[in-house]
This record gives structure tokens, C-alpha cells and sequence, in this order.
């Protein structure tokens, strides 16, 4: 994996969101025909003013959303949060905690996705490949393109985080 990293950010970065773009095709292709069990999780990163952390990633439907990915075989769930956070935006994440598990349909696979909470006091960066943006959001002045659910989900995880 660490030589396939290696040569992937060898290449220009357009090419390389492309990559992005067609692995994301084909990921989703399979789940329509194999119905994996998928395992990931979803980062809850908050700053010093308690504001949420929302990245949009160089695939997918372009919506701001929070960080996260899957897990590795026998990773739990905050360590995952934690290398999560740190990989897609150079975020360390502190005071982390378990808040829910949620199961969704992602395209005909079963995706368990643990959320995680935590701080951060880093400003976050993104590589221009997999991430295109990354900003910390307050609550009341959320981006418009957003999944509709994600607001009041956003909202009821901070209150447990709280």
C-alpha cells in the first residue's frame, strides 16, 4: 500500500482526482452486485469555538460532509477517527469518543459507519487529490451542499459530544 501511495502522488494532481473519480465508479459498481458489509467511520471534528470540520472530497456527489473512511482489519473505531482525520486533512484529533453506530445503504452494500467525536486545534489542509476543500462550519452556517439529512445529525452529535 505504501509503494502504491507513493507513486500515486508522483503523478499531477489533475490525473490523479481522476484516478480518484474512476476507482469511486468502479468501488460502486461492485457494491451493486456483490452487497458487501462495509466498516467505516465518520469524524466529528470540532475547533476551540465549536465549530464542525466539513471537507468535500475530489469523487462522489461534491457535497460538503465530514471526514471519515473505513476501517482497517482490526482497527477500532477511534483509532480509525483518529488516522482518518489526520490523512485526509493533517487534523490531530484529541478527547476522542465513540458516539453512535449507524447503519445506511450505500449503493446496495450494508455501510456500518461508527461516529467519532473530538478536538482539534489544527487548521486543517488538503492534498488537491483526494480532498478539494476542508473549512470548520458553525452549526447555525452550514454550506448549502449538504446531504439534507446531515444537519440535524451534525446538531444531535454535538449535543452528545457536549
Amino acid at each position: 500500500m505504501f509503494l502504491l501511495n507513493w507513486l500515486l502522488h508522483r503523478l499531477p494532481a489533475p490525473l490523479h482526482r481522476t484516478l480518484y473519480r474512476a476507482a469511486h465508479w468502479g468501488r460502486r459498481q461492485v457494491w451493486k452486485v456483490w452487497r458487501p458489509e462495509l466498516h467505516g467511520v465518520r469524524v466529528l471534528a470540532l475547533d476551540g469555538e465549536g465549530r464542525v470540520l466539513l471537507v468535500r472530497h475530489s469523487y462522489g456527489s461534491g457535497r460538503w460532509m465530514p471526514p471519515g473512511g473505513g476501517l482497517n482489519r482490526g482497527e477500532d473505531a477511534l483509532s480509525a477517527g483518529r488516522r482518518e482525520l489526520l490523512e485526509e486533512t493533517g487534523c490531530a484529533l484529541a478527547d476522542v469518543r465513540l458516539l453512535v453506530l449507524v447503519t445506511e445503504d450505500l449503493v446496495g452494500a450494508s455501510n456500518h459507519v461508527h461516529v467519532v467525536a473530538g478536538r482539534t486545534n489544527d487548521v486543517p489542509r488538503v492534498d488537491g487529490r483526494e480532498l478539494v476543500e476542508a473549512r470548520f462550519f458553525p452549526l447555525g452556517a452550514l454550506p448549502h451542499r449538504i446531504p439534507a439529512r446531515l444537519p440535524a445529525e451534525l446538531a444531535q452529535w454535538i449535543a452528545e459530544y457536549a
